[in-house]
């Protein structure tokens, strides 16, 4: 792997901010520059949240990603802000449960995973965004399957650390989707 430059979108409180910082700790743990760049409205929960990712085999010259590679869209204001930005040849993925709009380009891969759904159904409510980071390992192989557990565990505060068989089950959904 060369460059690769994600964008997480969705509402606050979804997850967006800690998918990428797994996302980070997992290429970090494969070698890799990484940069993490969160931007978040001023509100708690509910407000728009997304946040930048870089990994790269080279240094990062910029955190912000402004034309990714791969988009992550886990609501419709955030499909309909950064659907055109992907790159040609890039990867849409969208929470099928919570969006029923269908991406407009012709020219962008395209994967519609019911996230909420499938984290529901499973009895991991509020780990959409986990099986969410599953299908976006299957589909790019951004790290090692390896990497991406010690990322999922470096990321996860102590006091948070029952949590870590949950997300675990939850990306695992995700691969298997």
């Amino acid at each position: 792997m060369s460059d690769l430059n994600i964008l997480l979108a969705g509402f606050g409180g979804q997850g967006i901010l800690f998918t990428g910082k797994v996302i980070a700790y997992s290429g970090m743990m494969d070698g890799q520059e990484i940069s993490w760049l969160p931007s978040y409205g001023p509100e708690m929960r509910g407000g728009t949240a997304n946040c930048s990712v870089c990994l790269s085999d080279n240094k990062i010259g910029s955190p912000l990603v402004v034309n990714p590679d791969v988009l992550v869209a886990m609501n419709l204001p955030s499909l309909e802000k950064f659907e055109n930005d992907v790159v040609p040849g890039g990867l849409i993925i969208v929470d099928s449960s919570i969006i029923s709009k269908k991406v407009e380009r012709d020219d962008v891969n395209v994967v519609y995973i019911p996230a909420a759904k499938i984290a529901e159904d499973n009895g991991l409510k509020g780990a959409a965004n986990m099986v969410i980071l599953g299908r976006m390992f299957k589909e790019t192989k951004f790290c090692s399957e390896d990497s991406l557990d010690k990322g999922l565990k470096k990321s996860i505060p102590p006091k948070k650390e029952a949590l870590l068989e949950n997300n675990l089950k939850a990306i695992k959904l995700g691969i298997e989707s």
